[in-house]
C-alpha cells in the first residue's frame, strides 16, 4: 500500500517540477523580449537555471519525505534524545561531601 502511495506522490512531485521548469521558461523568454543588453539576457537565462535548480531540489526533497513516510509511516517521529542535566546548586557555599584536608 505504501508503496502505490510513494509511486503516486512521486509522480505528482515530478508533475509539479516540470510545471515549475515550464514556468521559469515562459516567464525567461518575456523577459529577454524586453532586455535590452547582453548583460541582462545572460541574468535572466541565469536566473531561470536557478529556478530549475531549486524546482529539482524540491523534487528530491519530496521522493525522500515519502520515501521515510514509506518506511516509518506519517506519524513516526525519530525519538528524540532529550537529556538534559540539572544544574548544581549552592555553588561555592556548599559544603563538601567529602572531609576537608587537615
Amino acid at each position: 500500500m505504501y508503496a502505490a502511495k510513494q509511486k503516486a506522490a512521486d509522480a505528482a512531485s515530478a508533475v509539479k517540477e516540470r510545471t515549475d521548469i515550464f514556468k521559469a521558461k515562459a516567464q525567461e523568454k518575456a523577459e529577454i523580449a524586453t532586455a535590452r543588453t547582453k548583460g541582462e539576457k545572460e541574468i535572466i537565462h541565469e536566473r531561470r537555471k536557478a529556478k530549475e535548480a531549486e524546482a529539482n531540489m524540491k523534487m528530491h526533497e519530496a521522493k525522500a519525505e515519502h520515501a521515510q513516510e514509506k518506511l516509518f509511516g506519517k506519524h513516526h517521529h525519530k525519538p528524540a534524545h532529550h537529556h538534559q542535566h540539572q544544574p548544581i546548586r549552592g555553588g561555592a557555599a556548599a559544603a563538601p561531601a567529602y572531609p576537608p584536608p587537615k
